[in-house]
């Protein structure tokens, strides 16, 4: 495949939010680089380098303190430009953990008025999610955490997120915007601890809620590489159990602060495996790049790294069906793993005896090398551009 191949399409579903491509360059230790680029603006943008979506916070459109007539005639203005675009909204989000009122917490916050305020300005970010035609609500808790655990015992927290979770819910089946859910997690940042570290963590939270079949998980690459953990397998796991609602592309360094780096460019052989997985299954939502350029990047350099997200997903994509196209890999495989799924079947009394009184050779089992080392030299080959 030539280079001139590797362009974004509609049917890529490529995303970038507001808050990604619009990113100024601000981080703890100094201002802002890059001037402010309006949302209408950067719908423009993002046309131009071929994206199909645009996500957004609530506040990221919306100034918190807009008037009514303020807020519908930027919905008005931002919907024209998307429309003028090509563009669309496919994901919506709220901001709870950027003003001050949320800075212990919304959903699990000590102060009940906090915690109904999160609920309150939630639901008026749905409508707003709605309106610009957005099936896909992520909520991430980034101020849902703690310090110190003297604060409040982690038990009620739960029980707080579950009660505003299962709130909204409600709230969406009432209103009929037939939104899914898609919960987001991260071990920690802003927060020291954040209460749902993992994709796990949610996983299992959301079998406890009343509307379960309405959420999802929405799992980021630098999230769990933050916490050392394998991106491949949460996505997987999220998978399997019919819960990958939306997807989070960026980069990161295990156990570095939170990068948000551009798609491939730390952990290629990494983001390999992930893209081979998401072609492979079919996955078929958006592909939403949650990363930000460079600080040392101009307006220019913001487009480079957008075009740069896409066009590595792209590559990958490309290298993916070509490792699984290779004959040497295939006959491996298929001597390796020729019954990749099943082996005891479902229990019953004489299944299990049956199991019991069947013989093993455990020596035959443990004496033949399965070939990984050459498997994975293989895939190294195939990523350099050398198979």
């Amino acid at each position: 495949m030539s280079s001139s191949d590797y362009q974004p399409k509609p049917e890529h579903k490529f995303s970038f939010g507001l808050w990604t491509v619009g990113n100024r360059g601000r981080d703890p230790f100094g201002e802002a680089v890059r001037p402010t680029i309006p949302p209408n603006d950067i719908v423009a943008l993002l046309a131009e380098v071929g994206a199909w979506g645009v996500n957004l916070h609530d506040n990221d459109l919306v100034p918190i303190d807009a008037s009514p007539s303020e807020r519908d005639r930027i919905v008005r203005e931002f919907k024209s430009a998307c429309k003028r675009h090509g563009i669309v909204v496919p994901m919506a989000t709220v901001n709870l953990f950027y003003d001050p009122v949320f800075r212990d917490g919304a959903f699990t916050a000590n102060n009940r008025d906090v915690r109904a305020y999160a609920v309150q300005k939630t639901m008026r970010a749905m409508e707003l999610g709605a309106e610009l035609g957005a099936k896909i609500f992520v909520l991430w808790g980034g101020r849902e955490g703690t310090e110190t655990d003297a604060c409040r015992r982690p038990d009620h927290a739960v029980k707080n997120l579950r009660e505003s979770v299962n709130y909204l819910c409600e709230y969406n089946i009432d209103k009929k915007y037939g939104f899914k859910f898609a919960l987001e997690a991260k071990p920690n940042e802003p927060r020291g601890d954040i209460y749902m570290p993992t994709t796990g963590a949610y996983l299992g939270f959301i079998t406890t809620l009343d509307h379960p079949e309405m959420v999802g998980v929405n799992p980021e690459v630098a999230h769990e590489h933050m916490a050392g953990l394998n991106f491949v397998h949460a996505v997987a796991q999220a998978w399997e159990a019919g819960k990958l609602f939306h997807i989070d592309l960026n980069d990161q360094y295990p156990g570095r602060y939170d990068q948000d780096l551009r798609f491939g460019s730390a952990t290629p052989k990494a983001m390999f495996w992930l893209v081979k997985f998401l072609e492979d299954v079919g996955y078929d939502g958006p592909r939403h790049f949650d990363a930000h350029a460079y600080r040392t990047e101009d307006v220019a350099g913001v487009k480079d790294f957008a075009r740069g997200c896409m066009r590595t997903y792209l590559i990958l994509k490309e290298k993916a069906k070509r490792w699984n196209a290779d004959k040497e890999i295939r006959e491996i495989l298929a001597e390796v793993n020729g019954s990749p799924t099943g082996h005891v079947g479902k229990y019953s009394s004489q299944n299990a005896k049956s199991l019991l009184n069947r013989s093993f050779d455990r020596a035959a089992l443990s004496q033949k090398g399965l070939q990984y080392e050459r498997l994975d030299q293989l895939t190294i080959d195939v990523l350099l551009g050398v198979r």
